[in-house]
């Protein structure tokens, strides 16, 4: 394993007042970082950034304002060393780390000039903020900011990280019993359900939590696979219930975000899986995005691709809980985008779920001589039955897909609310608050 080789620079260095300062560094520990993107797309003073395989903390840039460290949902983004403040670990550092090192001793510490005696050392950190003021002194609008970092007070307790690096059980093996494409065969958008069974092994999931999987081989360096997250597309009881499995939505990924040629590892690996085979799954993840349990939550869900996965999976439950009559009222209520039905996961599953059981509401931005039509567009034109859903303290939002979509979406939830003459400042907060709305976009 890689480990730093940082030394305090002093020999004939001058120590000034700033180097005798003492930093507490924020680090991220590669070792069971699951590289989600969280903390990047939740840092409001782009601090935080990655390479393939590593995601690290600017230094420089670093306000601790601590936004990304509830979202996160190994607990690998809170990490901090003590080291002199002109002598933090650089970028470069860090990027080539396998594990977190060790803390600086006292006397390392005393080399650089920080001084052992905590109580007579000057801890720097900056004042915390949540935006960067653009140059006419406006704040842009940041929606991370409403995105709740606990889950609804009715939600089931998770478990979480009984497997992975730092875990008792480095990771569990899963068998694959079903593999199924959910787009239409012969487009270029090829999304898989994938069922894993754990046999007598415990794993234990709510809906909104998600795994790791782990793909075989090594990377271009020699180095072995991290895994790849992918939310739970099954309820808590199994995509077969009575049985210890999950289901999972994967697309294979064949072109990277600017659209030039790239085969996905993962992503890749997993389409190809066939039944019996063997897969090493670490996880589970995730305390906050979880669907409430009480009977009169509204649940509103808002995604695109396959971010429908944790969207199926609390829509299941709730269709196995009204099949069994031991759940009445709340409301749900389904947006989902993609570029064609043909590409939209579930398409046809979706179009036979009782009117009255669920409201769905497509959203198509490629569809040949049709308006490009995006989720948030359709929420717009549902305003008058959002508004009354957004004054409930019984209503959840989900929103889930492509990092894109997450400005959108809580913009149309603010222009909603204020058409409905309330007050969205507060309102967000409260949201935020109470667990009430939940966004996961990468």
């Amino acid at each position: 394993m890689h480990k730093s080789n940082h030394q305090p620079h002093v020999g004939g260095a001058i120590v000034d007042t700033v180097s005798s300062a003492l930093l507490n560094q924020h680090l991220i520990d590669p070792e069971i970082c699951i590289r989600c993107n969280t903390c990047e797309a939740t840092c409001p003073v782009a601090a935080i950034t990655h390479d393939s395989r590593n995601y690290v903390v600017d230094a420089s840039k670093c306000n601790f304002c601590m936004a990304c460290v509830p979202p996160c949902p190994t607990g690998s983004i809170d990490n901090w060393r003590s080291m002199p403040a002109s002598q933090p670990y650089t970028l470069e550092e860090q990027l080539s780390w396998d594990e977190l090192p060790a803390e600086l001793s006292a006397e390392q510490l005393a080399e650089a000039g920080v001084a052992s005696d905590a109580a007579n050392v000057e801890v720097l950190a900056a004042v915390p903020s949540t935006h960067v003021a653009t140059s006419d002194g406006e704040a842009p609008f940041n929606s991370a900011q409403y995105n709740a970092s606990l889950p609804p007070w009715s939600a089931a307790h998770a478990y979480t990280n009984l497997y992975g690096a730092k875990a008792a059980e480095k990771f569990v093996t899963a068998t694959v019993v079903g593999n199924v494409r959910v787009t239409e065969v012969g487009r270029e958008y090829d999304t898989h359900h994938l069922m894993l069974d754990f046999g007598s092994m415990p794993f234990p999931v709510l809906e909104g939590q998600s795994i790791g999987i782990i793909p075989p081989g090594v990377d271009e360096n020699g180095k072995p696979h991290y895994a790849r997250q992918y939310s739970i597309a099954s309820p808590r009881n199994g995509e077969r219930p009575g049985y210890n499995n999950i289901s999972l939505t994967i697309k294979r990924v064949l072109e990277d975000h600017q659209g030039r040629p790239v085969r996905g590892v993962a992503s890749n690996y997993i389409c190809d899986l066939k039944v019996g085979d063997k897969v090493q799954v670490i996880g589970p993840f995730g305390t906050s995005f979880l669907m409430p349990n009480h009977p009169r939550s509204n649940i509103v869900m808002i995604c695109t691709g396959t971010g429908s996965a944790p969207m199926r999976a609390m829509t299941e439950w709730r269709r196995r809980l009204r099949a069994s009559g031991k759940f009445e009222g709340g409301k749900l209520m389904l947006f989902f985008g993609a570029r064609t039905k043909e590409e939209l996961p579930y398409f046809g599953p979706l179009q036979n779920l009782p009117k009255d059981f669920i409201d769905i509401n497509f959203a198509f931005s490629r569809t040949i001589g049709q308006p490009k039509r995006y989720v948030q567009d359709l929420m717009r034109e549902r305003a008058v039955d959002l508004v009354e859903l957004l004054k409930s303290p019984d209503t959840h939002f989900y929103v889930c897909g492509l990092k894109s979509m997450e400005e959108g979406v809580v913009l149309a939830l603010r222009d909603i609310a204020k058409q409905g003459n309330l007050e969205w400042e507060s309102l967000g907060m409260n949201l935020k608050q109470t667990g009430r709305l939940h966004l996961e976009t990468y």
